[in-house]
């Protein structure tokens, strides 16, 4: 059985997969297009090569093993023609983006961004007006394991957490969850609210004015998800409504220059950025690895994807 590599394979994690009884091929992204040797795989490891890869061609392949957690890269009409099955890295960032998450909202409640701008002006000015994490309830929308990290985390500072997935379902680390039809109240009575979902046809753009408006004045909102979960330009209209924003992923990346985000005082803007951790290539080796063991022994693999569904 042969497995395309697209990214670089340490020589270790080369001999592992070998020793599976895998023939093995790498072959970098920036050279990568259909040939003899990439033609006959069975497997295929990769981020995105499908602008120069046709998968048509690739009459062997039944299984694809994505490095990130999104798969909007897919020739999805390609993927469900050919049957293959799709494993994506979920849960591979989660711990790094869990500590984004806490980090954010610790920010937000201690006035971090202000006490920055001071010590760049070397100004001596104390604050008073700082809030504690205690007490206050975080909703999460979403409760995979991004939202599990977190909620973990969070249990210390001693904060209530809430979470929504679309059937209610109990979640560890969480007080109560709420189903689709309950989800307004998450927006009705959390501090804080953490999106952390896919976006699919049925949640794009589900974070609105709608939903804004629901919101406690002083509350805080937070998205690690999906950029196209929220409608921006509704977001800024009630961007004085909330003690604080943090954003990571956004409708149009990148965030364009001109956008009012980048300098509304209360709002936080990093560029997709809070998965990056020095551990990530560590967990990628581990789960590439833990699933073509599987799947050369004809197991079920780990963190298969629904195309259809979108997560």
């Amino acid at each position: 059985m042969k497995v395309l590599f697209n990214l670089r394979v340490k020589e270790e994690q080369f001999n592992r997969i070998k020793d599976l009884g895998y023939e093995v091929v790498c072959i970098p992204e920036k050279r990568l297009q259909n040939s003899v040797e990439t033609d006959d795989a069975d497997v295929l490891v990769a981020y995105n090569p499908f602008e120069t890869l046709d998968i048509s061609k690739m009459k062997n392949l039944k299984y694809i093993i994505l490095t990130s957690v999104g798969f909007d890269q897919l020739p999805k009409e390609k993927i469900l023609a050919q049957n293959i099955q799709v494993s994506n890295n979920r849960g591979g960032y989660s711990i790094p983006m869990a500590e984004w998450i806490v980090m954010c909202i610790l920010e937000i409640y201690k006035k971090a961004r202000a006490f920055h701008i001071k010590q760049d002006k070397k100004l001596w000015s104390m604050d008073l007006s700082l809030s504690e994490l205690y007490g206050q309830r975080i909703g999460f929308l979403g409760t995979g394991t991004i939202a599990v990290e977190a909620a973990k985390r969070l249990k210390a500072f001693g904060v209530e957490l809430w979470g929504y997935n679309t059937n209610g379902r109990d979640i560890e680390y969480f007080d109560r969850c709420f189903s689709k039809d309950q989800i307004d109240e998450i927006f009705k009575n959390c501090d804080v609210v953490v999106s952390t979902m896919p976006c699919t046809a049925e949640t794009e753009g589900m974070l609105n004015k709608d939903k804004f408006d629901l919101m406690k004045e002083g509350s805080s909102f937070i998205n690690v998800g999906r950029g196209k979960l929220v409608k921006e330009d509704d977001l800024v209209q009630f961007l004085d409504k909330f003690k604080g924003v943090a954003l990571d992923v956004f409708e149009n990346e990148p965030l364009t220059e001109d956008s009012p985000l980048w300098e509304a005082e209360n709002v936080i803007v990093t560029p997709h950025n809070c998965w990056a951790s020095d551990r990530n290539r560590q967990r990628v080796d581990q789960m590439i690895y833990s699933n073509l063991e599987k799947y050369i022994k004809g197991e079920t693999v780990s963190n298969l994807v629904n195309i259809n569904r979108g997560y």
